[in-house]
């Protein structure tokens, strides 16, 4: 039986790649080392501040901010590693390592407010006093501290996934500050303690919703799952539409950073050899139209030979 061709010889001398401009992420490297030197700032007078109130709720709180902090400085490094060249070893640079820290990011939230849910609960069974002129003093700071964060990154807000991530992560942040001031003016208000974890409950709820909305969608950037936002049907619908196309395999897109998308695609065109300005343009158009600045297209002229990763099944 004779050996099938190899990858090379099942298409023609041929192989043309397209590069359409990809998106530059914005520089958002002052705006991390303002939002770490604060929020390790307010962890350390949260706690002081939960020592005096007597308030395992804040306690817990600066526990969280304190993943805060961790998130923020695993996203800096991630948006700094980002902006480093490719090398011999790594041909894309360390882009990827935005989608790394987007879901670290996620992740960490997800603990976080698990540990409040359950110390909200723990309190809602055996009621502590609390401190409310104290608790509400302190989560005024944490609405500017973690407001004030989320500003220095409303830019990217719906851009990149690494910078929305925190975006999102601040935003919650405040929600929940603001959730425990009002929750510590009803305790002053009322004296039922039960307020604050009933409170907490109900925000923790919430902001758990988006946080795995983010965490899902950075999973399967991860698992070069097709980005948000492009319609794999289309885009195949295009290249097979192309002229002399008669049939297209070995279609992938994939995400190589949170902001740039590769794509990979074999095009079948027997007896026809394509000049240059065809795959410029059909770069211009995946990127223009599709948000995909990476193409590379292998096309197959030879129509007496089987390309060994013809089948869609194949990878």
């Amino acid at each position: 039986m004779p050996d099938r061709p190899d990858h090379a010889g099942a298409a023609s001398h041929d192989h043309a790649h397209a590069s359409g401009p990809s998106r530059p992420a914005p520089d958002f490297g002052r705006a991390f080392a303002i939002a770490t030197a604060l929020n390790l700032a307010f962890v350390g007078f949260e706690v002081v501040g939960a020592v005096f109130a007597n308030s395992t709720a804040l306690l817990a709180d600066a526990g969280h901010n304190l993943g805060d902090v961790l998130g923020l400085v695993g996203a800096w490094v991630a948006a700094l590693l980002a902006l480093r060249l490719p090398s011999a070893r790594y041909t894309y640079g360390l882009r990827s390592g935005t989608i790394l820290a987007s879901m670290a990011n996620a992740a960490i939230l997800l603990v976080s407010i698990g540990a409040i849910l359950v110390e909200a609960v723990r309190r809602l069974v055996s009621p502590l006093p609390v401190a409310a002129d104290w608790v509400a003093a302190i989560a005024l700071v944490g609405i500017a501290v973690n407001g004030g964060t989320a500003f220095l990154f409303a830019s990217g807000r719906r851009g990149e996934l690494n910078v929305r991530s925190v975006f999102r992560h601040m935003t919650g942040d405040a929600v929940i500050s603001a959730g425990v001031v009002v929750a510590a003016l009803a305790v002053a208000a009322t004296g039922w303690s039960r307020i604050d974890p009933v409170a907490s409950i109900l925000i923790v709820v919430a902001i758990g919703w988006s946080t795995w909305t983010l965490f899902r969608e950075s999973l399967a950037m991860m698992l070069d799952a097709v980005p948000p936002g492009i319609e794999p049907g289309e885009v195949r619908a295009y290249l097979l539409g192309l002229p002399g196309v008669v049939a297209i395999h070995d279609l992938h897109i994939w995400p190589m950073s949170t902001t740039e998308t590769a794509l990979t695609c074999h095009l079948v065109m027997p007896g026809i050899a394509p000049d240059p300005e065809f795959m410029v343009e059909v770069g211009r158009v995946l990127a223009r139209d599709f948000g995909i600045g990476h193409p590379t297209l292998q096309v197959e002229c030879a129509s007496d030979v089987t390309c060994v990763l013809a089948p869609d099944r194949v990878v």
